[in-house]
């Protein structure tokens, strides 16, 4: 069996010949006519094509394409021209990525251009190609607009103007949150880091008491300094505490110890440096000289103490020497002597600089000696007084430590200063806003008043809005974000906010100094908002639209004065510009005719602007404005036709065409013909 299916698997080239069936033949064929359309034959050549023999047909099928294929491949065979040491073929280019999109979304062909006819598709603005650093303006527009009509560029620039105004709302959008993010995250910083700094100071007077605690302690007791340690890393958590509290119970001791060697052996120093709770020396700088600020000849000799809040000047003297003993006794005795306290100034009040660094070029020219006091002086500034004095001992660098501990300890006053001024304004929000609004330079009198009232009335002031209670720190939350919206110029927000103040103010008739203070805080803002909008109105005051926004802001926020008088003066500084650029260049009529159409068309437009931002009963400052400049027309007019005989023919032209140029006020309700040269003759005579 196995051999048997080893042969049938066996490949032949012979084609195997069924069978017929019994009582069947096979019919021969006719010839095999060749397949498609044949040429007719012409009948000069019917005789060739009857004895010519007829063409042997092949035979097909499978086998026979084997063959074929076999006999006509040569498998060592290379291609003509063929060279092996040429470098291989190089891999195709990616496409970059704004074109690679067209490619693939498309056929070929379709990469973001076409028109609306001939199937093509419509422009589209390609964001990932403008995102682009690589762009080239020139390069991008001529691709994408080669092949595209008018309408097509219009629409392409409607698109690409839309997209940039999207990307504006978002960026403004983004700066907003950014800046909201900001003020709130900046609020967060600044609590944590006075808590952190608090906390620091905490820390490293707790590690300093327990040292010096440790260094006492040591001295009073047998023990070895490794034997306190161990003992004080086995106490428990509550001992811990205890001997911590002790240790600033102790440290206390140790501060009010101090003060009173201070009071024993300074002489009237208890007088400047009374007993106050954490006031401690911190520095003893004795060798100071006072010196004269006009010769820098010294006065006499000063110590000097630096505490934590004050600096004391002491200066010493002798001691009276006992009249009883005899003159050897009194020369072998030594010279004792006594300190005496001079000045004493806060830190927050005085300023000590280094002269050293602020010597002037005289005094490093001058003599060694000057120069030797100049680099070892300092001077105190104490308001307009001014001290000098000098370190007598230059080579212990007493001068430097000096001004490093009292910059050190100035800094940490204002700060403690600080974190009390802050504690004490979140536990009294009101005093707190009110010195807020008096550090800010206006309000003072309303900040008075309120600090008055405050004696009458607790500070937790709660007011009504919308329904909930609020306290009037949610007034000043509604104030920062009303300077956000001026900042950011979002008038209308803006004007919308400080209404909304008023309105919530006048509410409160009950509550005078809530009512107070939110008025106080509105009227600041309302002041501010006005000077950015009156500057805007001066910008954009030829534009209808723009100038009724502009003072219809205004108008809300009640500056309807200040609306007219600014818009009112910006037009009369565009007369008086477009009046300067009227050149005269000897034809009198042309020039009069310029003059009369600046003047008579500016003032038609500036009517019809204000009668439609203002309301008639406002009319009066309007008309007075322009019969002020009408008079202006007729006094440059009169300058003019003054060398003129009045009723010549030069005379009555000029008249006549500002005549008719004055005929345009009459479009908006005004009639100033006759006025034009009627003040021609006061002024010709005034100036005569």
């Amino acid at each position: 069996m196995e051999d048997k299916g080893k042969k049938g698997n066996v490949f032949s080239l012979r084609k195997k010949r069924e069978k017929a069936p019994p009582g069947r033949r096979a019919q021969i064929s006719g010839p095999i006519q060749a397949q498609g359309p044949s040429p007719q034959p012409s009948p000069g050549s019917k005789a060739l094509t009857e004895k010519a023999p007829q063409a042997r047909p092949q035979a097909g099928g499978k086998t026979a394409d084997l063959v074929k294929r076999r006999y006509s491949t040569r498998p060592g065979a290379l291609p003509h021209g063929f060279d092996a040491a040429a470098p291989p073929v190089p891999s195709m280019p990616s496409l970059p990525s704004r074109y690679a999109q067209g490619a693939a979304g498309g056929p070929p062909g379709s990469s973001g251009r076409g028109g609306s006819s001939g199937g093509k598709q419509p422009l589209t603005v390609d964001i990932n190609g403008l995102k682009d650093p690589n762009l080239r303006p020139e390069q991008y527009v001529a691709n994408v607009l080669s092949a595209a009509s008018g309408d097509e560029i219009r629409e392409y620039q409607h698109n690409l103007q839309k997209i940039r105004n999207r990307t504006s709302t978002d960026l403004q959008q983004n700066v907003y949150q950014n800046r909201t993010r900001f003020i709130e995250i900046s609020r967060e910083a600044e609590k944590l880091k006075g808590e952190m700094r608090t906390l620091r100071s905490l820390m490293s007077e707790l590690k300093t008491n327990t040292n010096a605690l440790n260094q006492v302690s040591s001295g009073g007791t047998s023990a070895a300094p490794e034997t306190q340690a161990q003992a004080y890393d086995t106490m428990t958590a509550a001992a811990r505490k205890q001997a911590n509290r002790s240790s600033v119970a102790n440290l206390e001791a140790m501060w009010n110890s101090q003060l009173q060697s201070l009071w024993k052996n300074v002489e009237g120093s208890q007088k400047f440096l009374p007993a106050i709770a954490g006031r401690h020396i911190v520095r003893d700088s004795p060798h100071w000289v006072e010196l004269n600020a006009a010769t820098w000849k010294p006065r006499r000799a000063i110590h000097m103490f630096l505490l934590n809040d004050h600096l004391l000047v002491a200066s010493r003297k002798k001691k009276r020497v006992d009249p009883s003993a005899n003159g050897v006794e009194q020369r072998q005795q030594p010279v004792q002597s006594k300190l005496v306290a001079e000045r004493c100034w806060p830190l927050q009040d005085i300023q000590i600089v280094d002269l050293s660094a602020t010597s002037g070029p005289m005094s490093a020219d001058g003599p060694a000696g000057e120069r030797e006091n100049v680099a070892n002086a300092i001077n105190v500034r104490v308001g307009s007084e001014s001290f000098t004095y000098r370190n007598d001992r230059p080579e212990s660098n007493e001068k430097s430590t000096l001004l490093l501990t009292f910059r050190k300890a100035a800094d940490e006053l204002r700060k403690a200063n600080r974190v009390q001024d802050e504690a004490s304004g979140a536990k009294d929000p009101l005093t707190y806003l009110v010195g807020q609004s008096a550090r800010a330079g206006k309000g003072a009198a309303p900040s008075r008043t309120l600090s008055v009232n405050l004696s009458k009335q607790r500070p937790d002031i709660m007011i009504d809005v919308d329904g909930k209670q609020q306290n009037l720190r949610w007034v000043e939350n509604q104030a920062d974000e009303l300077d956000i919206e001026i900042a950011l110029q979002r008038f209308d927000e803006a004007v919308a906010r400080v209404e909304r103040l008023r309105k919530l103010a006048k509410g409160l008739k009950s509550n005078a100094i809530a009512q107070d203070f939110i008025t106080i805080k509105a009227d600041e803002r309302a002041d501010r908002l006005a000077e950015f909008v009156t500057v805007r109105l001066v910008a954009t005051h030829s534009f209808v639209h723009a100038t009724q926004e502009n003072i219809g802001w205004l108008v809300r926020l009640n500056f309807e004065d200040r609306a007219r008088e600014s818009y009112l003066e910006a037009r009369s500084s565009v007369i008086a510009k477009r009046t300067r650029q009227c050149i005269f260049e000897g034809d009198l009529q042309q020039y009069i005719f310029q003059i009369a159409f600046v003047y008579f068309t500016i003032i038609r437009n500036t009517v019809t602007i204000y009668q439609a931002c203002f309301p008639a009963l406002m009319m009066s400052a309007c008309v007075k404005w322009a019969k002020q400049h009408v008079d202006g027309f007729n006094r440059i007019l009169g300058r003019q036709l003054s060398s003129f005989d009045r009723g010549s023919v030069v005379w009555q032209e000029c008249i006549e065409m500002a005549k008719q140029q004055a005929a345009l006020m009459t479009e908006v309700g005004l009639d100033f013909k006759d006025l034009v040269g009627s003040t021609m003759d006061e002024d010709r005579a005034g100036s005569g």
